[in-house]
């Protein structure tokens, strides 16, 4: 009666927009940390999202986990060919959690741990967007098994993918910042917002035209009839979005600048999307031929509607509590 591979891959897919949605401006504080000076202004950004960047992360988490139960192949795959960049990716992840909670206890050390919150910020950013790129370029699979080599994720497209993530994370986190602080602060990262935005409005241009030239499959996809009539939409609502959000910083909006830039995140994901269905592992990897069996995916289907509903409340119990600006001296110590 329903499609549970279908539908399982269209939950792996939600679950990591909402990791690179909640963990993408968490990371992105991290990134500017060395743009911003002052240690009063540097604990005001890490305080904006202490109360919620561990939580944030339960969303990579189940999107891994989630891939492992029900999707094993492509799991087994994905993680074989791209070992290198994913180690280093959790290492850096780690740097970063322990500086949150060594920060503000071990004051001697501080600058210490403010080189390991931006350091691990900034190398889990690339390090993601380098798994993005060498996903997209495609994994070599024989006899449902990576048949590829030790660098093969190491290519100027996967460079450029790890680049163009971190420019992107650096504008989500200064869009958050721009809603929760004032004063200074705020002033300084509208005034970086404006050159944030520009650069990422590039990079997803140059990883569109891109992209295309990597797969015929999907250069016939956006480039031929009636295809590049019913894709055209996100192209167009991507400059949409960037004009508003280049209207926005200038009239210096709060809220709606990290909004636009959330939408910007949204369309190339969905963008991403609609090249590689129905491929899990590109370019020949299908949902279905990666797909645990049908009893399986029944049986984790029941759990998700449970788990997932449960997730979503108390995160977004977390930020509805957690609302409102942070200013010098809130937060806990």
């Amino acid at each position: 009666m329903f499609d549970l591979a279908l539908i399982w891959g269209l939950l792996i897919a939600l679950a990591v927009l909402i990791y690179v949605i909640l963990d993408g401006f968490d990371l992105g504080i991290g990134i500017l940390f060395p743009l911003i000076k002052g240690e009063q202004n540097r604990d005001v950004m890490m305080n904006s999202v202490a109360p919620v960047w561990d939580g944030n992360e339960t969303w990579l988490v189940l999107g891994g986990g989630g891939l492992f139960a029900v999707f094993p192949l492509a799991y087994s795959v994905i993680l074989t060919s791209l070992y290198a960049p994913l180690i280093a990716m959790l290492l850096a992840l780690i740097f970063r959690g322990v500086a949150f909670e060594f920060r503000f206890k071990d004051a001697r050390h501080k600058p210490l741990w403010d080189l390991a919150f931006a350091g691990g910020s900034i190398l889990a950013t690339f390090c993601q967007g380098v798994v993005l790129g060498a996903f997209i370029q495609g994994i070599e699979v024989q006899d449902r098994a990576y048949a590829g080599g030790w660098f093969d994720w190491l290519t100027p497209f996967s460079l450029f993918t790890g680049f163009a993530l971190v420019v992107g994370y650096a504008l989500l986190g200064a869009g958050w910042l721009v809603m929760k602080t004032e004063g200074p602060l705020q002033a300084r990262v509208y005034d970086l917002m404006t050159g944030l935005a520009a650069g990422l409005v590039f990079c997803i241009g140059i990883v569109s035209l891109w992209t295309p030239l990597l797969n015929a499959e999907i250069a016939g996809r956006w480039f031929s009839w009636p295809g590049l009539l019913y894709l055209s939409p996100v192209p167009i609502l991507v400059l949409v979005s960037a004009l508003g959000l280049y209207r926005a910083i200038r009239q210096r909006r709060e809220v709606l600048p990290f909004v636009l830039s959330l939408g910007l995140f949204v369309l190339s994901y969905a963008g991403l999307g609609l090249s590689l269905y129905p491929n899990i592992v590109p370019p020949d990897v299908t949902l279905w031929q990666a797909a645990a069996p049908d009893k399986t995916l029944g049986f984790m289907l029941v759990g998700a509607a449970i788990l997932l509903p449960l997730i979503l409340g108390y995160t977004s119990y977390a930020y509805w509590v957690f609302r409102g600006k942070v200013r010098p001296g809130d937060g806990y110590h």
